[in-house]
């Protein structure tokens, strides 16, 4: 199996790599319907081994190049089967210092605190590594668990965006959630 890039207390994070192409579909498969109604509408390529295998590839580059890192995350005693990822998207430097978080756990597993914990080591891991200053997640009112995820892993509150992303064929509002590396460190979340 692949070396973790980072570990929390349940989670294993794996770099993005085409290897992990078919645990990847199979997980995206498992959830579609779970993750439909707050995801943008996907072709049915993307469900598939092969569809993952390019994403991955492409998710390989964007890292290599410094503008996007996505985490395939297992459970250390199932390191085979992916059970979420968690990503750190459109990466800004300069004088910004920012990205965006994505985050995703299998809807089997949800109401257990894994999506505090993923969101959590992310943010710690781009303010650790990365050197950002700011993490920013972007989440549709209605979706309640992943806001309270949020809100545990210190982020807060910045107001709303409306009509901000295209999810399921209709732009939807989102409320605007951000971490600083300052604040970070005061939550006492690590």
């Amino acid at each position: 199996m692949h070396a973790y890039v980072f570990r929390s207390p349940r989670l294993g994070f794996l770099a993005a790599n085409p290897a992990l192409a078919r645990p990847a579909a199979a997980f995206y498969r498992r959830n579609q319907s779970a993750f439909a109604p707050f995801d943008p509408i996907q072709p049915e390529e993307f469900f598939t081994p092969e569809g993952q295998r390019e994403r991955l590839a492409r998710d390989l580059e964007q890292a290599a190049a410094g503008r996007c890192f996505r985490f395939l995350l297992v459970q250390p005693r199932h390191p085979g089967k992916i059970i979420g990822l968690a990503g750190l998207n459109e990466i800004v430097r300069g004088a910004f210092q920012s990205c965006f978080l994505s985050y995703k756990i299998d809807r089997t597993l949800w109401k257990q605190g894994l999506g505090t914990e993923a969101v959590s080591y992310t943010a710690q891991w781009a303010f650790r590594v990365l050197g950002l200053h700011r993490v920013e997640a972007n989440i549709m009112p209605r979706n309640l668990p992943s806001l309270r995820a949020a809100e545990k892993a210190g982020f807060s509150r910045e107001g709303v965006s409306p009509h901000y992303l295209r999810i399921n064929g209709v732009w939807e509002d989102h409320v605007h959630m951000v971490l600083l590396q300052e604040d970070s460190r005061k939550t006492g979340v690590l």
